[in-house]
C-alpha cells in the first residue's frame, strides 16, 4: 500500500525527465512531488522542506547528485533523508563512490515504472 501522504523531490537538470519521474511517482500513487533543477536548488529546497525521499540524477551542472549526496550526509538535519540516485551510467566506480557517500538505493536509466516502485519500497521500508 502506497503512502500517498511521502513528498518526494525529483532533482534533474532535464525538464523532461523530472516530468517522466514526476508521471511515473503519479501513477504509483503518490500526489506529493516537487522538483529541482540541480544539486543546489535541491538542497536549497531541503533545508526549506522536509522530505520522505529524494530523487537524484548524477550528471548535472553547478551541484552532480553525487555532489548533492554528500552534502545531505553530512548534514545533521538532512542525513537520514532516503536518497535514490538516478544515472544512465551503470558502471561500478559509480555505485561504490554512491554506497560509499551513503546513497539509499540506485536505478539506471531507462527504467520503469515498476523498477521505480520496487527501489522506493526497498528504500521506505528498511
Amino acid at each position: 500500500m502506497v503512502d500517498s501522504e511521502k513528498k518526494f523531490l525529483v532533482v534533474d537538470d532535464f525538464a523532461t525527465m523530472r516530468k517522466i519521474i514526476r508521471n511515473l511517482l503519479r501513477q504509483l500513487g503518490y500526489a506529493h512531488i516537487d522538483e529541482a533543477e540541480d544539486g543546489v536548488v535541491g538542497l536549497r529546497k531541503m533545508r526549506a522542506t522536509k522530505y520522505d525521499m529524494i530523487i537524484c540524477d548524477w550528471n548535472m551542472p553547478n551541484m552532480t547528485g553525487i555532489e548533492l549526496l554528500r552534502e545531505v550526509r553530512a548534514d545533521d538535519s538532512l542525513k537520514e533523508t532516503p536518497f535514490l540516485m538516478v544515472t544512465a551510467e551503470a558502471n561500478k566506480e559509480n555505485v561504490i563512490e554512491a554506497v560509499k557517500a551513503g546513497v539509499s538505493n540506485y536505478i539506471v536509466k531507462p527504467f520503469t515504472a515498476d523498477t521505480l516502485s520496487g527501489k522506493i519500497d526497498a528504500v521506505l521500508k528498511k
